[in-house]
């Protein structure tokens, strides 16, 4: 049962529900867009660290890393061509995008999710099957518009789907669904990088059709969730039916009242991205902007890409790198799961923080020993190595509980209806372009600054912990229909958000 806050009179009233095994098995399967986005994190960092790979698409990086002892420990990896075969998905992923939030207003999210699979599938295929860079690329600019489908569909589903007071437990199950396709890749790439013939990396690669399969097939028999429905003009009784069926209890008036009335308002809206803009949704779309930005510049993805690349750096074998990647995503997998069970308890801002923290402190002890221990050649002492990754999967226990879950739900969770697809379309748009930034950069960045990446990563730590701090409300148990009161009653968002009648005294 959650909490209502009545717009009309500010009476508290109450949403009836429990959790029932229809949504929960509807939120599995559509957090197999999670599960497509993971998996090609994790192959695609493992992968660039197989000799075969490198063998046959990049050369000049196999020669370096083979023993050129004129190229500094963390130059050997540095090449435009092989961060593009990485960040060309992000590319693909940001321009998918940019249609994404149409297509989840128009069509609604379960359609979206659907298109989404079915380009996946078909990335996967190219990359398996690959003859030359070119295809590996174009498989990977396919891979990106079923991720970008996929990001900006499932958050959504799966937010509108649960019952508000575990809406948290369900959202994070996204970033769940992620690591555990992150996991799954780490241990395939573990499994096949000693296949002999050095076509390992074909079955890594065509392997990612078996999650966005599973997506696709399930995608045809989820239901849309009652307020995509009824955003779509579909019939009230209908969405009345579906309501009671994933709440299990007849009693949902109230609830579909709030929806009747959010969709009422979201026709009135033709332009969200325009409307988006508007003083009174400015919280929103400061969140939507900051939240996926900051995200990106915890450093996770350089991490997560190249993790086995970074432990082939401090001098660890090839199977010892892949193998501390999947110690990494049994940590991250670990720690998300964790989110899922405190989050509605402790809150999105306390998880926040220290997460932030605990990120902060194990990426100055990582900096501190690459700084002291690992020179332009050479590799650090066992000892140390084993060390960074004790510090690493600290450092990814942190994200997984808090900025890695956090910040696919947060923003999917504090938008209004009306510009709910437009506000989500923002959020990965921008976590695409950053995703992008950093994985055409960081190769080049750790070459040119050598330990001190990871100094960059904890400044932008510091700046997003004390962000959080003055600036995010707690969202916790809100139902998202009635989200609009946290920034009204926020000691600095109170100042800007105003009432509708006197924003449109502004406007005029």
């Amino acid at each position: 049962m959650a909490v209502h806050i009545s717009a009309a009179t500010g009476a508290a009233t109450t949403y009836n529900g429990r959790v029932t095994t229809f949504v929960v098995i509807s939120c599995v399967m559509a957090g197999m867009g999670g599960v497509i986005f993971g998996y090609d994190i994790g192959i695609s960092g493992g992968v660039t660290s197989m000799e075969s790979f490198l063998e046959k698409f990049f050369p000049d990086v196999y020669a370096k890393m083979r023993g050129d002892s004129a190229v500094s420990n963390y130059c050997k990896f540095n090449s435009q061509l092989l961060t593009t075969f990485t960040s060309s998905l992000y590319v693909a992923g940001l321009f998918a995008t940019f249609i994404a939030s149409w297509v989840t207003r128009r069509f609604g999210r379960r359609r979206t999710m659907l298109a989404g699979g079915f380009a996946f599938m078909a990335g996967a295929a190219l990359g398996g099957a690959a003859a030359d860079i070119y295809m590996v690329i174009f498989g990977r600019v396919l891979l990106g518009i079923g991720v970008g489908l996929a990001n900006q569909s499932v958050p959504l589903y799966l937010s509108e789907m649960a019952p508000p007071q575990y809406r948290g437990a369900f959202n994070n199950g996204f970033q769940f669904s992620i690591g555990i396709g992150a996991l799954i890749a780490n241990i395939i790439n573990y499994g096949t990088a000693n296949i002999k013939g050095g076509w390992g990396w074909r079955v890594s690669l065509a392997l990612a059709a078996v999650p966005a399969l599973l997506l696709t097939l399930g995608t045809f028999f989820l239901p849309e969730t009652p307020n995509s429905l009824i955003q779509q003009g579909g019939d009230v009784h209908d969405a009345k039916q579906l309501l009671q069926k994933i709440r299990g209890t007849t009693d949902v008036d109230q609830e579909l009242e709030d929806l009747v009335a959010a969709s009422n308002a979201s026709r009135i809206v033709r332009r969200p991205l325009r409307t988006i803009v508007r003083r009174n949704y400015r919280p929103q779309l400061v969140m939507a902007i900051a939240i996926p930005f900051f995200q990106q510049v915890t450093g996770i993805n350089a991490i997560a890409f190249y993790q086995p690349v970074l432990f082939r750096t401090i001098g660890l074998g090839q199977n010892a790198s892949l193998i501390s990647a999947v110690v990494g995503g049994a940590v991250g997998i670990s720690s998300t799961l964790i989110s899922m069970i405190v989050v509605d308890r402790l809150g999105r801002r306390r998880l926040f923080l220290i997460g932030g923290i605990q990120m902060l402190i194990s990426q100055v002890i990582i900096a501190g020993i690459l700084a002291t221990q690992l020179g332009d050649h050479g590799g650090v002492s066992r000892g140390y190595a084993y060390l960074v990754l004790l510090l690493i999967c600290v450092y990814v226990a942190g994200f997984g509980w808090s900025w890695g879950p956090l910040g696919w739900l947060v923003p999917s969770e504090i938008f209004p209806l009306e510009i709910r697809s437009a506000g989500q379309s923002i959020t990965v748009a921008v976590s695409f372009i950053f995703t992008f930034i950093i994985a055409q950069t960081f190769l080049a960045m750790l070459c040119h600054m050598k330990s001190g990446i990871f100094f960059f990563f904890a400044g932008w730590l510091v700046i997003m912990t004390m962000f959080i701090h003055m600036l995010l409300p707690e969202t916790r148990n809100i139902p998202m229909e009635q989200m609009g009161r946290v920034w009204r009653e926020h000691p600095f968002w109170r100042r800007i958000v105003v009432d509708e009648g006197e924003e449109s005294k502004m406007d005029g």
